[in-house]
């Protein structure tokens, strides 16, 4: 065949990928980019429509408190808006009321050192919604109550003037219990207060303890008796502090004097506790059980050549040469006794054993040399092991001739 016959003949080719191999091997990453974008784009649709600014006297939102803030400016009170802790610890005093609208996003730590200078101040501290965990450390006689009230109007069913004023309000929420006999107990829900206030032991300070934002939201401020709880609380001191807890305070990552077993959650501890309760009890379960060794019928007859070489192999994987050399001088020690007159129970005695081998053997082998050969140091590898159970093969062996 000719090369222009081969030529017109052949079939050209190509290695390059086609438009439908492209689409073959892409469409499952552009699958993945589409399902990421529709997601992202329902995210910020839902998030469109979220309040910003809640409990935020700067902001109009529904969920803002700007227009309480702005009754008390008529009222004649200075309204302060603070998101550090040393900015709320430094403008505490007893002129000023210190309102806490986040208190459970507070560090142990700062919580400790608010509650320092909330008590030193003479002032009102206003807590708004704490849970048991800050509240242990802000408002120590107080406790909160799981069951949380979904009533929407309470009445105020105690002797606080500013309760008695208001009238009725929404002030449901996180119910408290209380072991301080002075306490005001007001807007009970089931039996429990929604609203505590809490004087000081010294001075003319008080904590309040408001268990829902909701009197102070602007789309519910002109509900019932709401706005004039709010001013009457909010407006006891002609400076009120309005303190926002943000992650990006600074002292919200310092640790202090603790160490890391301190900023470990509790609940990590117990969890690696019972973990390591749960392997022990694994480890009892699955060892072997306690009690002498039961012998127990084979099922199959095992040769004794292949019983010797499994066990030698063992020590080979193991490199227990000192173990097997003892093995073999045993072994050898325990034959060679009856064959010289000695009892087997004294057969690894040398000063039993020697004198009597030297005087079979008619001084033949020297008794350093026995006592080495018999007793002595475990060989230091394979080769030194061979050579001593050939050695001990050979005394065995003259000592029966003999």
């Amino acid at each position: 065949m000719t090369e222009a016959t081969f030529q017109s003949t052949s079939t050209p080719t190509s290695v390059s990928p086609t438009a439908r191999q492209r689409w073959t091997r892409a469409r499952g990453v552009v699958l993945a980019v589409v399902i990421l974008l529709a997601a992202a784009i329902a995210i910020a649709a839902v998030r469109s429509n979220a309040q910003h600014g809640q409990l935020d006297p700067r902001s109009a939102d529904p969920s803002g408190s700007r227009a309480v803030a702005e009754l008390l400016a008529d009222e004649g009170v200075s309204t302060r808006v603070v998101s550090t802790l040393d900015g709320a610890r430094a403008a505490a005093g007893p002129d000023t009321t210190l309102l806490i609208a986040a208190p459970d996003l507070l560090t142990d730590r700062q919580q400790t050192l608010l509650r320092t200078a909330a008590e030193n101040s003479g002032g009102r501290t206003i807590l708004i919604s704490p849970t048991s965990p800050s509240l242990g450390i802000l408002a120590p006689a107080v406790t909160a109550d799981p069951v949380t009230s979904f009533d929407s109007k309470l009445s105020p069913r105690c002797d606080l003037p500013a309760a008695k004023r208001a009238g009725t309000a929404d002030t449901g929420g996180i119910r408290y219990t209380t072991t301080d006999p002075i306490a005001d107990a007001c807007y009970l829900s089931e039996g429990l207060p929604t609203l505590l206030r809490i004087p000081a032991l010294k001075g003319d300070g008080d904590t309040v303890v408001l268990g829902a934002p909701d009197i102070l939201y602007n789309s519910r401020l002109d509900k019932h008796g709401n706005a004039s709880l709010a001013l009457q609380l909010l407006g006891s001191r002609p400076h009120l502090v309005w303190y926002l807890p943000s992650l990006s305070d600074p002292s919200a990552t310092e640790a202090g004097d603790q160490g890391f077993f301190d900023l470990l959650p509790s609940g990590w501890l117990w969890g690696t506790l019972q973990l390591f309760i749960a392997a022990g009890l694994a480890a009892f379960w699955r060892a072997r059980r306690l009690g002498p060794l039961v012998p127990e019928r084979l099922p199959v007859a095992i040769r004794a050549s292949e019983t010797v070489e499994g066990r030698a192999r063992l020590y080979r994987k193991a490199n227990a040469r000192d173990r097997a050399a003892t093995a073999l001088r045993s072994t050898t020690r325990t034959r060679l006794a009856p064959l010289v007159g000695v009892p087997v129970t004294q057969a690894h005695a040398p000063e039993s054993l020697l004198p009597a081998l030297s005087a079979q053997l008619r001084g033949q082998r020297d008794g350093q040399a026995l006592h080495s050969l018999l007793f002595g140091p475990s060989p230091h590898d394979d080769a030194a092991l061979i050579s001593l159970a050939d050695q001990l093969d050979a005394l065995e062996r003259e000592v029966r001739h003999s």
